[in-house]
């Protein structure tokens, strides 16, 4: 048997066992259907959208069926998307769809366990004068505490907040040395560039079979200062801020509240007070330098302007200015 015969022997053998090989494609995966929860973590009732999407097949051209707790719902030929409302928190809703692919069916379980987080935060370094009502609000290069108060259910018992792991963002980005397991407050520093910062965090349990999650928005404001009447009798009388065309009679203390300035302790030697009559600079010798001492002349009448210029040595972006024309 020559070579000749041999090579020709063992393309016939090649061809004839290739054609005889059977194709078989290979049959597609649950793995390559993917889903899309819009919200990820719904509260209760809120609206739910579920979509289908796939890399390696055409899922406008099949079947799509859908069915929430065990019952058909909707269906139809390219039907990707599912909406829904969520339930109340604590309970739990399974959605199945059913992709008719040409290889077989594929099914995906969805289960929307919807839960409920309360974002709080609160300025920890800025002042407001007693029986302020409001809330003290956040200056630039400010101190921030924001806290996580997931509300998860498991079998009507609410679960532990410390026994959950926190994932927060910081404008968009995981902020890792921040959250960990049993991390539920978040504490930064705004940027003075920034007047708004978005704060967001996930809440999972340790068996990442619950979750929940929130996002808040906190806005800075510039430190203003207003001016009010220290009575030697009463106190401060903080139920009326002075105004221009206040009248000063005999003696009278002026007191000078700067909202929103940090430290809360604003007898500090980094905030440095510049109090002036007429643009003339007045030193305050007291301790108590948001305090200056008026007196009026007898038989002299007019006008002066009462000016104070707070700044913050060790955050410069913190000043504060008021002025306001006072008659005597």
């Amino acid at each position: 048997m020559n070579l000749k015969f041999l090579s020709s022997f063992f393309i016939t053998v090649f061809i004839i066992f290739g054609t005889l090989l059977p194709f078989k494609a290979n049959a597609v995966s649950s793995n390559s259907i993917l889903v899309n929860i819009v919200p990820e973590n719904p509260a209760p009732n809120e609206n739910v959208d579920i979509t289908l999407s796939s890399y390696s097949s055409n899922l406008d051209s099949v079947l799509i069926t859908w069915s929430l707790n065990g019952k058909n719902t909707s269906g139809g030929i390219g039907k990707k998307s599912f909406s829904l409302n969520a339930t109340d928190s604590g309970k739990e809703i399974v959605v199945i769809a059913t992709i008719s692919l040409p290889d077989g069916n594929i099914e995906k379980r969805i289960i929307v366990r919807p839960s409920v987080m309360v974002l709080l935060w609160q300025a920890n370094d800025s002042f407001v004068p007693p029986f302020y009502k409001g809330k003290a609000m956040p200056t630039p290069d400010s101190e921030i505490k924001v806290v996580s108060m997931p509300e998860i259910r498991s079998k009507g018992s609410l679960l532990d907040i410390n026994n959950m792991t926190y994932s927060w963002k910081l404008d968009y980005t995981n902020d890792q040395g921040n959250s960990g397991y049993g991390k539920n407050y978040f504490v930064y520093n705004n940027d003075y560039l920034d007047d708004i910062n978005n704060i967001s965090v996930v809440a999972n349990t340790l068996d990442q079979k619950y979750s929940s999650q929130a996002n808040i928005n906190i806005r800075t404001t510039e430190p203003k200062i207003l001016f009010y009447k220290n009575d030697t009798n009463m106190g401060t009388l903080w139920e009326q801020a002075l105004s221009s065309g206040h009248r000063i009679e005999n003696d009278e203390i002026i007191e000078a509240a700067p909202y929103f300035i940090s430290p809360k302790e604003i007898r500090t030697p980094t905030l440095i007070w510049n109090w002036s009559i007429n643009d003339n600079s007045i030193e305050v010798l007291d301790f108590r330098k948001n305090l200056i001492p008026l007196k009026t002349q007898t038989g002299v009448s007019g006008t002066a302007k009462i000016r104070l210029e707070i700044n913050n040595t060790d955050k410069v972006f913190q000043t504060a200015t008021k002025e306001i024309n006072v008659e005597f």
